[in-house]
């Protein structure tokens, strides 16, 4: 059985240090091919795909891989992420940061969340 904590980000090749929690989204849009001979049974077939990458974590600033986060989301670049399974699995693509918040609470850690919108297909490579 796999456990979240062996499940790593990595932007570019730097690992996302303080990272705790990470998703993986996958969705694909339906197309309706329901007819009238459909027997009253909607019936679908699958059009585009879409990824996204969303993880948190403590937020250490001096981390190189937060660091290129920051300077993405600021200049509007794509990065390259990865996500390696417990296995050693790989699912990697070029995203954008749809959504990057830093959080101070007065009495805990102070953390950060972020979205990675993929753009282009989401490779994945078997350990």
């Amino acid at each position: 059985m796999a456990k979240g904590v062996d499940f790593i980000i990595k932007v570019g090749d730097k690992v996302l240090g303080g990272q705790r929690g990470g998703t993986l989204n996958r969705t694909a849009e339906m197309i309706d091919t329901t007819t009238k001979s459909s027997a009253g049974w909607k019936e679908n077939e699958a059009s585009y795909k879409e990824w996204s990458i969303a993880s948190d974590g403590l937020l250490v600033e001096t981390d190189e891989a937060f660091t290129l986060l920051e300077t993405a989301y600021m200049n509007g670049e794509k990065v390259m992420v990865e996500l390696s399974t417990a296995a050693g699995n790989k699912y990697s693509g070029e995203a954008l940061i749809t959504d990057f918040p830093i959080e101070a609470p007065y009495d805990d850690s102070a953390t950060y969340s972020v979205t990675l919108q993929g753009t282009g297909p989401l490779t994945k490579t078997v350990a």
